[in-house]
């Protein structure tokens, strides 16, 4: 009797352990189709709410800035799109430092950020858009950010100069523009890194630059700021209510000389530079006049003797006429050149003979006849 009741025990104990793992197995199954769900489901949702609203002209770029944590830098980083705000269904259009058509995307690790560059943007690019950050896992999610871009005729914030540079210790100016239906909202300057923000006429001179935010009520606001210092280079943006238009501030080292008071030494340097520089111009206004009238003589000279020397080839050129006109004559001639005139000497030598001549016949009679030739004037 008790044997039947210890195996009717037994029976009913493996029964119960049966059903047991019966039921882990089903909760087991059941946990996985409810994880699968959520997998199908979650694209419907959105990932996260919107922490940043932009908008651009039609036509127009785009530059927007993606801080990720430092512990991220080795990371895959890229940019992805979905017009109805899908997460999981949204296209990559582009990983880091790469370009696809009109997208860029760069990293830029040194600094935890990487920045995105959308070009000629249009009606259609209007959406969702996610700053992500690849975690390997396949239970870990990816790290991400989401923005939303409205693509407007006109938009409703935007700025003259998505970049502006201002050296260290000087001062820079952006000013931004909202329309009418932001006229009454906040207006703001802040920092994308630290989401330090200013406000309309607030002035912060206490560690950081000053910065003072004028706005007109017309439509624009103008920042304003003083002392730049080198870690002042960052990402801000200008804000209107909800609304951002991203600016890049880049500051550089000031090259120029810093100035100083001038003392006595000082003075006297300078003004002894200035005397020198003074006396190098009184140099230069005398040494100019007679370079121009030395050569002035020059000239002058030069043509005086290029006169001459043609003077006399055309005396030598005459005399050399008359010699040859002489011959031609029959004449004998010999001539004597002097410096100032030439004298012409023929000489004609006659037989003697009784009837021509009244001397008597042992006498020889010469004839002579003498030509003075005055030279041309030199």
């Amino acid at each position: 009797m008790s044997s039947c009741f210890f195996s009717i025990m037994y029976m009913m104990k493996m029964q119960g352990e049966e059903t047991l793992q019966c039921f882990n197995r089903r909760t087991d199954s059941l946990k996985f189709i409810v994880f699968f769900l959520w997998l199908i489901t979650a694209p419907e949702g959105r990932a996260g709410s919107v922490s940043r609203r932009l908008t651009v002209q039609t036509g127009g770029s785009l530059i927007i800035p993606c801080h990720y944590d430092r512990k991220y830098t080795d990371h895959k980083k890229y940019w992805c799109f979905h017009a109805k705000s899908a997460y999981n269904y949204c296209s990559i259009l582009a990983y880091a430092n790469e370009t696809k058509g009109r997208v860029s995307v760069i990293d830029h690790p040194d600094q935890s950020f990487f920045t995105v560059t959308m070009r000629n943007l249009q009606n259609e690019d209007t959406g969702a858009y996610w700053c992500v950050v690849e975690i390997e896992g396949i239970f870990e999610r990816d790290e991400s950010e989401q923005l939303y871009l409205t693509v407007q005729s006109a938009p409703d914030v935007s700025v003259v100069n998505s970049s502006v540079s201002g050296q260290e210790g000087g001062d820079i100016s952006v000013q931004c523009f909202y329309s009418s239906g932001y006229k009454n909202k906040l207006k703001q300057w802040c920092r994308y890194k630290d989401q330090s923000c200013y406000t309309v006429g607030r002035t912060n001179t206490s560690q950081n630059s000053s910065v003072q935010i004028s706005d007109d009520g017309r439509g624009s606001f103008t920042v304003l700021m003083t002392g730049l210092r080198l870690t002042d280079s960052d990402w801000y943006y200008c804000s209107a209510g909800d609304l951002q238009a991203p600016v890049q501030l880049n500051v550089s080292e000031n090259s120029q000389v810093p100035f100083l008071t001038v003392n006595e030494p000082k003075s006297e340097s300078v003004t002894t530079e200035v005397s020198e520089r003074n006396g190098n111009y009184l140099y230069l206004e005398l040494w100019i006049p007679a370079v121009v009238l030395l050569m002035v003589i020059v000239i002058f000279v030069s043509a005086v003797k290029l006169r001459k020397k043609h003077n006399r080839k055309e005396y030598i050129t005459e005399v050399n006429r008359v010699r040859a006109s002489d011959t031609v004559s029959g004449n004998g001639s010999s001539s004597v050149l002097a410096e100032n005139d030439v004298t012409y000497t023929s000489v004609i030598v006659q037989p003697k003979t009784e009837a021509s001549s009244p001397v008597s016949v042992e006498d020889e009679v010469t004839y002579s006849s003498v030509h003075k030739w005055k030279p041309l004037n030199t």
